[in-house]
């Protein structure tokens, strides 16, 4: 049975993990979700990458074969540091997206969803620009806090919702809209009714799908063609109250998450 690691800054990345599971049935899948030093977005690079480094490394010493790095974040700002620290494969939440959005949409006008310090980091710019695209980045702050409260649906996400995709149709009009934050899945469907309100029809892709499949490829072409017929299974690690991220985690997962174990992973 192979064994996965998946890191997070926080709950976000559970959405990946949700992703994962039908995927690649069989296999052990260990979460860690940094809840004690959350959000990442508001610190340094250099502190960002000593945190993630701290979880890919407890995470490779559980025995994960291949690492998720199911964090826009994280991946921004530390994934270099990341795979220089571990000597297991390493995949990150930004390159298969924009590897899947050069191929189904070449060239198309792009808008970027994301946190403000993705944005603030411009990797999901640069890399779609390396590929071609035309990208317009576009922070939302409050989409994060929003999901959290379990606001999926809520009148008040509706209209920050709108006054976000309002002002960022304002500056361009794009054909692909990308979900540049793990929180976001939960409210892809919103997403694309708020477009159409407004008159785009653009796609939307989410980051979690397309990070799970290329998560998946990858695995099946490491360890070889297997015929698994087991579900796969997983663990799940907090470093802050575990009861909080069993409660919040299992709208991320779509599914209970029967026990979280405290990790403490020091300042």
């Amino acid at each position: 049975m192979p064994t996965l690691g998946v890191f997070d800054s926080g709950f976000g990345g559970l959405t990946v993990l949700r992703a994962l599971l039908p995927q690649l049935p069989g296999t052990k899948f260990i979460y860690v979700g940094d809840t004690a030093r959350l959000p990442y977005g508001a610190k340094s690079q250099a502190t960002i990458a000593r945190y993630a480094v701290e979880s890919a490394r407890f995470l490779e010493a559980q025995g994960s074969e291949h690492l998720v790095i199911a964090c826009n974040t994280a991946t921004a700002l530390a994934l270099d540091d990341i795979r220089a620290s571990v000597s297991i494969p390493v995949t990150g939440v930004i390159e298969p997206v924009v590897a899947m959005s050069r191929h189904a949409f070449p060239a198309a006008d792009t808008l970027i969803l994301a946190t403000s310090a993705t944005v603030d980091s411009h990797v999901y710019r640069d890399h779609c620009l390396r590929a071609g695209l035309h990208p317009t980045e576009k922070a939302c702050p409050l989409l994060v806090p929003l999901v959290e409260e379990g606001w999926i649906d809520h009148p008040v996400t509706r209209e920050v919702l709108r006054i976000y995709l309002a002002e960022a149709l304002e500056q361009c009009s794009p054909r692909l809209v990308i979900l540049g934050c793990t929180h976001y899945p939960l409210i892809a469907p919103l997403v694309k009714e708020t477009l159409q309100s407004l008159g785009c029809d653009a796609a939307v892709v989410d980051s979690a799908e397309v990070t799970a499949e290329a998560v998946a490829a990858q695995v099946r072409k490491e360890s070889g063609p297997r015929s698994e017929t087991k579900d796969a299974t997983f663990s799940c690690f907090a470093t802050d109250s575990v009861e909080k991220f069993r409660r919040l985690g299992s709208h991320f997962l779509g599914q209970p998450i029967p026990k979280v174990e405290l990790l403490d992973l020091g300042g």
